[in-house]
């Protein structure tokens, strides 16, 4: 079989592997359609330990659509034609390979393949291309429920990149009244407007004036700021955080997911009179799976529409360094 292996910085190789021995207790799945990742992009471009685990001269890739081709002989859960989503921390029975699952490679075994675990039924409403985005989606639903959003509460999303977007998506299926996405890029801006979206390029205008403008005011310590409850920071850059701890109203929330290892200092006594909370949110869990199964499968948002561009397994470096261009892409996919 096919499978692109990492080999470290700006070299990726396809190469012909041995197809995978499946075990009495394991599914061999093919694979129909993967996403890129930012972490993806992050250790092609910067090298290893910049993203996810990605292991030099090992397979890669974890957004990813599939369709069991074979099942051992124990195997009761999966039949040969089933198109499953597999959940990168439990596919491998190895937590510490959700960024080596092989998303890339043509074909994945799941060993001791487990319904509703290791591997996830996929509706029949949802197309392959969409599917391929269910793990990223998961990450923004999570990260979105991290900010503990309530009915008729407004959040603002730095960062509209698939993550970005989806933690979006989510904040408005768990019923926020208005949601505004922050962004420098007007080609990824222009999807977020057609997906229903206010939206703000901060590297021409002003976000304060504009959020307030959209939002409303309400009180912060000592002024009036913009009325949003949810700051969800998808993008990393450490002015967001600024903005929560100077804009930030009384008792809003932010919510952190972007990858960002800077050290940050916090005015505590300002957080604790203010009633604000800082909150993390890292990777997802079932129930995270299950909504963005619900939200795809609704209809609501056009989500298909953030794929921009398509590849084979032979131009996976090319779709790599595409994906990396904020101004010409923003998901791009390996279809099998």
């Amino acid at each position: 079989m096919k499978a692109a292996i990492y080999l470290g910085k700006e070299n990726v190789e396809v190469r012909k592997i041995p197809y995978p021995a499946c075990g009495d207790n394991d599914v061999v799945i093919k694979n129909i359609c993967s996403s890129i990742c930012g972490t993806d992009v992050a250790v092609y471009c910067h090298g290893p330990n910049t993203g996810h685990k990605v292991s030099v001269g090992g397979e890669f890739g974890h957004e990813t659509v599939s369709r069991v081709v074979e099942v051992g002989k124990n195997v009761t859960d999966f039949y040969a034609g089933e198109r499953v989503y597999p959940y990168p921390l439990y596919a491998k029975n190895d937590t510490g390979r959700a960024g080596n699952l092989g998303g890339f490679s043509e074909y994945i075994l799941v060993p001791e393949a487990k319904k509703n675990h290791s591997l996830y039924d996929v509706p029949e409403n949802i197309s392959d291309r969409l599917a391929c985005l269910i793990e990223p989606f998961t990450v923004g639903c999570r990260a979105a429920r991290r900010g503990q959003p309530k009915e008729g509460e407004h959040g603002l999303v730095f960062g509209c990149g698939t993550i970005g977007l989806a933690a979006a998506i989510a904040l408005k299926y768990f019923g926020m009244d208005k949601v505004m996405i922050c962004d420098l890029s007007d080609f990824r801006l222009d999807i977020a407007k057609r997906l229903g979206f206010e939206t703000c390029n901060s590297s021409r205008e002003n976000l304060n004036e504009k959020a307030e403008e959209y939002f409303g005011t309400a009180p912060a310590l000592g002024k009036m700021t913009m009325d949003v409850d949810v700051f969800l920071d998808a993008a990393g850059h450490e002015s967001i955080l600024d903005t929560f701890m100077d804009a930030g109203k009384i008792g809003s929330r932010f919510s952190a997911v972007a990858v960002n290892n800077a050290m940050r200092s916090v005015d505590m006594l300002h957080l604790t009179y203010a009633s604000k909370s800082i909150i993390g949110s890292g990777g997802y869990f079932p129930e995270d799976v299950r909504d963005v199964m619900e939200i795809m499968a609704s209809g609501r948002w056009d989500i298909e529409s953030v794929i921009t561009n398509e590849y084979t397994i032979d131009e996976i470096e090319t779709a790599i360094r595409m994906a990396a261009d904020a101004e010409h892409a923003l998901n791009v996919v390996i279809k099998f």
